[in-house]
Formats: structure tokens, C-alpha cells, sequence
């Protein structure tokens, strides 16, 4: 009978979610292989196990959430009409970040940029961003959006109106008068995308 294995994928998720929740506080580096394993009350050679050190558990961590980022935008299925597929891919990005907020104050931290993400895991960042930028394009090949500025830029712009919406309701910034975070977030996000496309008196594609 062979020996039960102490180090399993069970253990590996609850560091990795417990790395997550200390990183979002103190930054990669106020996280210790000591304090985690007594967090997740295991021993520090399931880290080494698991993870070959704290490094190795970092490059896991931050590749995990961009995944799960990722995972969440390509979910959004294209349709005949892109404006809406944009919008589609906006409440994709809120919902993945509410489910799991300490792997995006994680991702969104100072120590997650391309210079000390290792190659791979910033790679695996940048793939988060396709959907969105294949959507914009698909957006101005049907004249829904302008052509400049490109595709690239205008994806950008997008994405930081619904990165501060997003950042806004998770450190609960937003003003207590204001509407459900839901409706809140739809009207806002409709509102920036749609600002891109047709004016108001334009026909069918107007936001509802």
C-alpha cells in the first residue's frame, strides 16, 4: 500500500488562496514560506514540495489569477454585434474580480509589471487583454467604432474606465448615495463603450 500524499493539490490551492489573501495586503514581499505553511497549517517543506520556494510560488500565484482573468474574458462568446460583446466582456471582468478580489488587488499591485513578472507569466498577463482588443477590432471593421485611434488604444481607454470602476467597489470608495454597485457598473461601463460608437440619434445599436 503506498504512502498517503501529504503534499496534494488540496494543500496547493489553499496556499496558493492564502498567498493571494496576504500578497493583496503586504505586497509579495511581506509574505514568508514560514508564516504560510503556519497559516495554512502545514509544514514549510510542503511549500519547497509544492513550489520549490517562495519564488516559484509567487510565478504560481500571479500566473493563477491572470488565468483565471483570462479564463473569464474568453468565456464572452462573439456575436454578429461587437459593441455588445464589449459590453459582455466589461461585466466578465467585474464578475471574475468579485470572485476572487485578492487575486485582483494582486494583479493590480505595484510588483505585478512587466519587468519583474518572469517572461512566461507576463506573457500569460498579456493574453487577458486579446479579448478585448479583438473585440474593439471587430467593433471598427463594422464602422461601430472609428478607426483612430486603433484598435490597441481604444481597448486601453475601456479597460481603465472598468479597472476603476472595478477598483472603486472593491475598496469600497463609492459614495454610499450612489445606485446598486451592479446597476452602477452596468450604467457607467455602457456608457463609456457606447461613447465610442454611435451617437444617440444613430439607429438600433443604442444603449438601452
Amino acid at each position: 500500500m503506498g504512502r498517503p500524499r501529504i503534499h496534494d493539490e488540496a494543500l496547493r490551492e489553499r496556499l496558493l488562496d492564502l498567498a493571494a489573501a496576504a500578497v493583496a495586503v503586504d505586497g509579495p514581499f511581506g509574505l514568508s514560506v514560514r508564516s504560510l505553511a503556519r497559516s495554512a497549517g502545514t509544514s514549510t517543506a510542503a511549500v519547497y514540495t509544492l513550489f520549490g520556494g517562495m519564488s516559484g510560488l509567487l510565478d504560481q500565484l500571479y500566473a493563477r489569477a491572470f488565468d483565471r482573468l483570462g479564463a473569464g474574458q474568453r468565456a464572452v462568446v462573439a456575436s454578429d454585434d461587437p459593441v455588445a460583446d464589449i459590453v459582455a466582456l466589461c461585466r466578465a471582468y467585474r464578475e471574475t474580480a468579485l470572485e476572487a478580489p485578492n487575486a485582483y488587488r494582486m494583479m493590480f499591485g505595484n510588483y505585478a509589471t512587466v519587468d519583474n513578472l518572469p517572461p512566461a507569466v507576463a506573457e500569460r498577463a498579456a493574453l487577458t487583454f486579446e479579448p478585448l482588443v479583438e473585440a474593439v477590432g471587430r467593433a471598427v471593421d463594422a464602422g461601430r467604432f472609428p478607426s483612430t485611434p486603433d484598435a490597441n488604444a481604444i481597448a486601453t481607454a475601456l479597460w481603465a474606465n472598468v479597472h476603476g470602476l472595478v477598483s472603486v467597489e472593491l475598496g469600497a470608495f463609492r459614495p454610499p448615495a450612489a445606485s446598486d454597485p451592479a446597476q452602477f457598473f452596468d450604467m457607467a461601463s455602457r456608457r463609456a463603450v457606447y461613447a465610442w460608437s454611435d451617437p444617440p440619434d444613430s439607429g438600433p445599436h443604442r444603449p438601452s
